[in-house]
C-alpha cells in the first residue's frame, strides 16, 4: 500500500522544460478549438430536443454544429440536400458567431504567455518574461488547426459539408491573426515588432509616428460607418415593423422554431449593420443577381423566402430625400477622421501648429486607405451567396465599398483636418492636463493671481522703530515690529531717522558721559559691581536743536 504509482509530472516537467511556450501554445489552442465546437453543439442540441419536428439523430446535429463552427470562420458551405439534386453553397457568416472564436484564440494566445503552465512557482516553470512570443504563437496555431482539420473532416459527412478552398484559406487566416493578436497583446504592444515582420523597403515609411495615427482614425471612422448603418437598419426596421412581424410569425411555428429564427436575426445583425453602411457609402447592396439596393434607385427583388431584417429593406424605385438623407452617415465618418488626425498632429508634431499642411493631408489619406480596406473586407464577409441563380449573391461587393469609403473619408476628412489643425495652431493648445496634473482652472488661478501681484502697489517691508521703552525708557509707540509701511506716504508719529533727532540723541548721552552719570560700565570692572545703566530720557522732537 505504501508503493507509490508512477506519475507523469517528471515527464510533463522535462516537456517545459524544452519547450515552454510551445507546449503551452498548443494546450491553448487546443482548448480553444474544443470550446468553441462544444459551445456550438451545446446550442445546436438544444434546439434539436426542443424542435417538434427532428429531421435526423443526434449524429446529424452535431454534424450541423460542426459546419455551423467552420462557417463562423468564414469558410463556405455547401447544401447537398436540395429539392433539385443540385449542391448549393452557403456563403453568408454571421458576423457574431465570428466573435466566440476570435476572442477564444486571443485569449490562449495571451494566457500562455501571461502565466499559463508555464507558472515561475512551479518546479522547472519559466517566467512569462522567458517564454519566447513565436513559440506560443505557432503552439497555438497549431493546436487549432490540428482541431480544426479533424471538424472539417466530421463534418464532411453531413448535410452541410465544408467547401475544401474556404477551409482551407479561411481557417488558417482566422488563427494567425487572432493567436497573433493576443500574443501581441501579453508582450504590451510593441509597434516595434509589428513593424519587423514587414519586409526592409516598407520598415522605413512605417516607422514613423504617423502610421499609428492614421491607424487609429481609421478605427474610429470604420466604427462611425458601422454605427450609422446599423441606427439606417433600426430605423427602417422601425418604419417596417409590421412587415417584419408578417414576416416572423409567417416563418415557423411554435416557441422552438421561433427561437431559432431569433438567435438567427440576432448573429445576422452586424451583418445588416456592414450592409446599412454601404448603402449610405452609395454601391448598396445586391438582392439577388443582378438587383441592387441603393439610395438613387432600387430594383425589384425577386421573389425571396420571408426573413425579418429582409423587410427592412427599402421599396423598388427611385430614392427620395429621406433615401439620400443616408449620405450623412459617410460624411460624419470622414469628419471624425479629420478630427482624429488633427489631434495626434497637435500632439505629436513639432512646435505650435503641429504638423504641417501637407503632413496631415497625407495622414488623412492614409487613414482613408486603412478604413476603405477595413470596412471592404466587412462587406466581402458579410455578404455571400445562399444558393444558385438568383440567390448566387447576397450583401455588399467588398472592393466597391472599400473604394467608396477612400473617397468620401478624403472629400470630408481632409477639410476638416486642416480647418482643426488650423483652429489649434492659433487659438488653442492640446489639453496636456491628464499628463502634468495642471488643469484648465488652476492655470486661470495662477494668471488671475500674477496679474494682481503686477497691479498691486509696490509696499516695502521696513522696519518699524525701537520702542522708548526698550532704549530710552519712554512710552511706547504705537507701531507694531516690523510693520508694512506705504513707501509714499510719511508716517504720522515722531520720525526717529531724521538727521536732527539722531544729533540729538548724541548730545543726551555724551553730557551723560562728562557729568558722570551711571552710563556703560567700564569693561574692567567686576561683574556684581557694574552700575546699571539708566536709560537716558529722550527729548521731544520740538527740543531738539
Amino acid at each position: 500500500m505504501s508503493a507509490r504509482r508512477p506519475s507523469l509530472s517528471p515527464l510533463l516537467a522535462r516537456f517545459r522544460d524544452r519547450s515552454p511556450g510551445l507546449g503551452a501554445g498548443v494546450l491553448g489552442g487546443v482548448l480553444a478549438a474544443g470550446l468553441g465546437l462544444a459551445s456550438f453543439a451545446v446550442l445546436v442540441m438544444v434546439l434539436w430536443i426542443s424542435s417538434p419536428y427532428p429531421d435526423s439523430g443526434p449524429g446529424g446535429a452535431l454534424h450541423v454544429a460542426a459546419a455551423l463552427w467552420l462557417l463562423a470562420h468564414g469558410a463556405e458551405l455547401v447544401r447537398a440536400d436540395t429539392l433539385s439534386g443540385a449542391a448549393a453553397p452557403v456563403g453568408v457568416t454571421p458576423l457574431l458567431l465570428m466573435v466566440l472564436p476570435v476572442w477564444l484564440l486571443h485569449r490562449a494566445a495571451r494566457d500562455a504567455i501571461d502565466g499559463g503552465e508555464n507558472e515561475p512557482d512551479e518546479p522547472g516553470g519559466a517566467p512569462p518574461a522567458e517564454v519566447g512570443a513565436r513559440p506560443v504563437w505557432a503552439g497555438v496555431v497549431a493546436g487549432y488547426l490540428a482541431v480544426a482539420t479533424a471538424a472539417a473532416l466530421y463534418a464532411s459527412g453531413g448535410a452541410l459539408r465544408p467547401s475544401w478552398p474556404w477551409v482551407v484559406l479561411c481557417l488558417p487566416a482566422v488563427a494567425v491573426l487572432a493567436a497573433g493578436a493576443g500574443v501581441w497583446t501579453a508582450c504590451g504592444r510593441p509597434w516595434d515588432a509589428v513593424v519587423r515582420l514587414l519586409p526592409r523597403r516598407v520598415r522605413r515609411h512605417v516607422l514613423g509616428e504617423w502610421v499609428g495615427a492614421a491607424v487609429r482614425a481609421a478605427g474610429a471612422g470604420a466604427a462611425a460607418l458601422v454605427g450609422g448603418g446599423a441606427l439606417l437598419v433600426a430605423a427602417s426596421s422601425v418604419r417596417h415593423a409590421d412587415a417584419a412581424r408578417g414576416a416572423f410569425l409567417q416563418l415557423t411555428e411554435g416557441w422552438s422554431g421561433r427561437f431559432a429564427v431569433l438567435l438567427l436575426c440576432m448573429a445576422l445583425v452586424p451583418n445588416a449593420a456592414v450592409w446599412g453602411a454601404a448603402y449610405a457609402l452609395g454601391p448598396g447592396f445586391v438582392l439577388g443577381a443582378g438587383h441592387v439596393v441603393d439610395p438613387l434607385l432600387s430594383d425589384p427583388a425577386p421573389l425571396l423566402p420571408p426573413f425579418p431584417l429582409l423587410a427592412a429593406a427599402p421599396e423598388a424605385g427611385p430614392g427620395g430625400l429621406w433615401n439620400w438623407a443616408a449620405a450623412v452617415v459617410p460624411v460624419l465618418a470622414g469628419v471624425t477622421v479629420g478630427v482624429f488626425v488633427a489631434r495626434a498632429g497637435a500632439l505629436l508634431g513639432q512646435g505650435e501648429d503641429g504638423w504641417s499642411r501637407w503632413r496631415t493631408t497625407g495622414v488623412v489619406v492614409a487613414a482613408a486607405v486603412f478604413c476603405g480596406a477595413l470596412v471592404g473586407t466587412l462587406a466581402a464577409w458579410a455578404g455571400g451567396p445562399l444558393g444558385v441563380g438568383a440567390l448566387a449573391r447576397f450583401g455588399p461587393v467588398g472592393w466597391q465599398v472599400g473604394g467608396a469609403v477612400v473617397l468620401w473619408v478624403v472629400a470630408a476628412g481632409v477639410p476638416v483636418g486642416l480647418w482643426v489643425r488650423g483652429r489649434r495652431g492659433r487659438k488653442w493648445v492640446p489639453d496636456l492636463s491628464w499628463r502634468t496634473g495642471r488643469t484648465e482652472s488652476t492655470e486661470r488661478t495662477e494668471r488671475t493671481e500674477r496679474t494682481e501681484r503686477t497691479e498691486r502697489p509696490s509696499r516695502t517691508d521696513v522696519p518699524a522703530p525701537k520702542t522708548p521703552g526698550d532704549d530710552f525708557g519712554g512710552e511706547p509707540y504705537d507701531v507694531e515690529p516690523y510693520d508694512l509701511v506705504e513707501t509714499g506716504d510719511r508716517p504720522t508719529g515722531p520720525v526717529w531717522h531724521d538727521d536732527a533727532p539722531r544729533e540729538a540723541r548724541w548730545a543726551v548721552l555724551r553730557e551723560a558721559a562728562e557729568a558722570g552719570e551711571p552710563g556703560e560700565p567700564d569693561e574692567g570692572a567686576p561683574e556684581d559691581k557694574k552700575p546699571e545703566a539708566a536709560a537716558p530720557q529722550a527729548p521731544e522732537p520740538e527740543a531738539a536743536p
